[in-house]
């Protein structure tokens, strides 16, 4: 008899709709969260979707089982980061959305979240990146992993995959300052990869018209089994008090070049502490 094929691997890739750096940021000073009016998808986020593309085709792709599933969690527009990780070639996306998400700080966020993998799951292996570039917390992919019950490599500068008789099993590089470690893990697993793992692909005409055809599921808080005060502002551990507009920059010095600039510059940098 012909052995059963094995189960492809589903690895779920978390994505973030943040405020697109090319322009100022804004606080509103209704309730002190950030205004998304232009946001894009984290550009950190697209190192793990990259990984998690390359990870599916290093062993037969979609056609051997393996799919990657774009996660979120936001208003209604954040389902905009999860399209363009489809057009960048996920297979599928899921967005948790809820008025009552507003405000939830790292905490909260990792609590909707996990309830969320577990309602979309069971996934082999979540793929998130280093940080989001609006919080920059780092936070998340460790309390993830916590409320999951899963083995967490961080900051992975590499990542591999490879099938044995017990198993998949991942073996990931982190670099550090004066040295860099191999961790492995047997999956399932949570990886958050630096911006150092691999160059993110773009989208192309391609992946943009069969985006238009890939399933998004649209879920709720009461979907995946959490309350109101779970999340939010009720159910985060952190709360912003106050918050201001950085102050504009004051006018620099100028140095005019009469023969003693060189000494001047030097001066002026020691006055600084920058020497």
């Amino acid at each position: 008899m012909d052995e059963a094929p094995a189960p492809g691997l589903r690895i779920a890739v978390l994505v973030k709709h943040v405020p697109d750096a090319q322009f100022d940021r804004h606080i509103s000073s209704d309730d002190l969260t950030t205004v998304r009016a232009e946001s894009i998808l984290s550009e950190l986020d697209e190192y793990a979707l990259e990984a998690a593309l390359q990870l599916v085709e290093a062993h037969g792709g979609a056609a051997a089982g393996h799919r990657v599933t774009a996660i979120t969690m936001g208003p209604a527009a954040a389902v905009g980061a999860v399209k363009k990780s489809l057009q960048i070639g996920a297979h599928d996306g899921v967005h948790l959305t809820d008025e009552a998400l507003r405000g939830s700080d790292a905490s909260a966020t990792s609590r909707a979240l996990a309830a969320l993998l577990q309602h979309a799951g069971p996934f082999d292996l979540v793929l998130t990146g280093m940080a989001s570039t609006d919080g920059e917390t780092s936070l998340v992919p460790a309390q993830l992993a916590e409320r999951l019950a899963l083995p967490q490599v961080t900051f992975a500068a590499s990542l591999d995959l490879t099938r044995e008789d017990s198993g998949w099993k991942l073996a990931a590089r982190r670099d550090n300052d004066t040295f860099a470690e191999t961790i492995e893990a047997p999956l399932p697993a949570l990886v958050s990869v630096t911006d150092q793992i691999n160059e993110p692909r773009y989208p192309n005409f391609k992946g943009i018209m069969a985006a238009k055809k890939k399933q998004i599921q649209v879920l709720s808080l009461a979907d995946v089994g959490l309350q109101p005060d779970q999340v939010g502002f009720a159910g985060s551990w952190t709360r912003i008090e106050a918050a201001a507009p950085r102050p504009p920059r004051s006018q620099g010095i100028v140095i005019t070049d009469e023969g003693d600039a060189g000494i001047r510059l030097v001066d002026f940098l020691a006055g600084q502490k920058l020497l």
